[in-house]
């Protein structure tokens, strides 16, 4: 959750109970006690919408991302031989099916 709306709920939080001070007792503790069961129940919804959306955004998203421009062959003229070699390696890197490397998060650093 993006620490603006943590802090704009919990503002409303506080500013619903500041009112709820100026009830008569009974009416404040059931007052205290629905917005209590009302802001659990929502918590959740939020992380809950935000991961829907995302999936949704990630499934209508029917474009393959794209780097860099297309290297027009007249332009390859320019290149030394030495260029166009490290051109031909880099793509053949870059296009590789299976990746070399296996980035994991390690939950110890090491020293």
């Amino acid at each position: 959750m993006p620490a603006g709306h943590i802090s704009r709920v919990r503002a409303l939080y506080r500013r619903i109970l500041l009112l709820h001070r100026l009830l008569p007792p009974d009416l404040k503790a059931l007052g205290d006690q629905y917005v209590k069961d009302e802001f659990r129940r929502h918590k959740t919804v939020y992380a809950a919408v935000l991961w829907q959306q995302a999936n949704e955004n990630r499934q209508n998203s029917t474009e393959k991302a794209c780097f860099g421009t297309a290297l027009p062959a007249e332009r390859l003229d320019d290149f030394r031989d030495e260029q166009i070699g490290q051109l031909q390696e880099l793509m053949q890197e870059a296009t590789k099916p299976n990746r070399q490397f296996s980035i994991t998060e390690s939950r110890k650093p090491k020293f």
